[in-house]
């Protein structure tokens, strides 16, 4: 395998999904090792996410890296161990646990004298970093080697420009997270693959934040119709992946309008929490309580940032979970 084959974009009609799980599935029955790694890391690392939950995803994924590693594969358990973050991070595992585990590939591969996934599992590690603590006290010297971000043939600049709206979304640079979002669009262009619906939402989401701070309202559509666009077909195949996602950009356009707004921020944490996405669950009460912020209903707004930092602290995010104390130290001295 190489690099090019690990940001390769893979259109896979949901009906071909569906048969392309059949037969994992008879792998599985009959439990045969040599094939199970790369027919795993096929199936679950590019297709699954489509209508199998996020979780799952990464749980196969593990014993896929596991069997892999056992029986000397080791190029195919290094690529499944960049595909184990991935859905670790939008499944909402505890980050501290996600960092050790990442820690623990990283360490594998100097153990191994591999360099495969070296500059992938880099990135994820320093996106989980920033998460925890803005990398305060998690980060670590190595850091990923991305090349000439310019050149349309280097198989890094999807991942740097998907990372980093990744990064910038949860920091709050909005200004940076729309540049970044917008080259990782056009990196990915109509191809149906996980960071393109991912990177669709987060732009959605950073594009009505931005049309609630700016005058001008008109230059931030499009973000909004391309996140609709991608998540709503998304949630209609997986209502556990997505549905949330769909909710809470509904309710963050409805808040533009305050027309049955919390009813629809309400529907995006229910959906988060049975998903057991509690990173998305304390997205959503913040968003919420925010918008109970602008109402001048504070007392709501107070019950709802209590509730996006208790998700923070389970989640293992010391820098959400700080800025959400900080508005509650500010609401609780008025």
């Amino acid at each position: 395998m190489s690099n090019s084959f690990m940001t390769s974009s893979i259109h896979f009609p949901f009906f071909h999904s569906r048969i392309a799980k059949n037969a994992i599935t008879l792998l599985e029955k009959f439990d045969v090792p040599d094939h199970i790694p790369i027919g795993f890391f096929n199936f679950y690392g590019w297709v699954a996410w489509r209508f199998e939950p996020f979780q799952v995803c990464a749980d196969k994924t593990r014993r896929a890296f596991e069997i892999a590693l056992s029986s000397g594969d080791v190029d195919t358990a290094f690529y499944c161990s960049a595909h184990i973050a991935k859905y670790a991070i939008f499944s909402g595992e505890n980050l501290r646990s996600l960092l050790k585990e990442i820690d623990y590939y990283l360490h594998l591969l100097g153990t191994y004298k591999s360099e495969v996934a070296r500059n992938f599992l880099l990135t994820f590690r320093e996106t989980v970093s920033l998460l925890i603590d803005n990398g305060q006290a998690t980060s670590i010297g190595a850091k990923a080697y991305y090349g000439d971000l310019d050149d349309p043939g280097n198989k890094m600049r999807e991942c740097f420009f998907f990372h980093k709206t990744i990064q910038c979304y949860w920091l709050g640079h909005t200004e940076r997270c729309r540049y970044y979002s917008e080259k990782c669009m056009t990196i990915l262009g109509p191809l149906e693959q996980f960071n393109t619906y991912m990177s669709k939402f987060y732009h959605g989401l950073n594009s009505l934040h931005l049309r609630k701070k700016k005058s001008t309202t008109t230059k931030f559509n499009e973000g909004v119709r391309l996140a609709f666009a991608a998540i709503k077909p998304a949630a209609a195949n997986s209502d556990w992946n997505f549905t949330n996602k769909l909710h809470l950009l509904e309710a963050e356009q409805l808040s533009l309008t305050h027309h049955q707004t919390i009813v629809s921020y309400d529907a995006s944490i229910a959906s988060a929490k049975r998903s057991g996405f509690i990173h998305e669950q304390g997205l959503a009460c913040e968003k919420a309580g925010f918008y109970c912020k602008r109402m001048k209903n504070n007392e709501k707004a107070l019950e709802y940032f209590n509730q996006a930092r208790e998700c923070y602290e389970g989640w293992g995010s010391s820098m959400k979970a700080d800025f959400i104390q900080r508005e509650l130290d500010g609401l609780k001295g008025k």
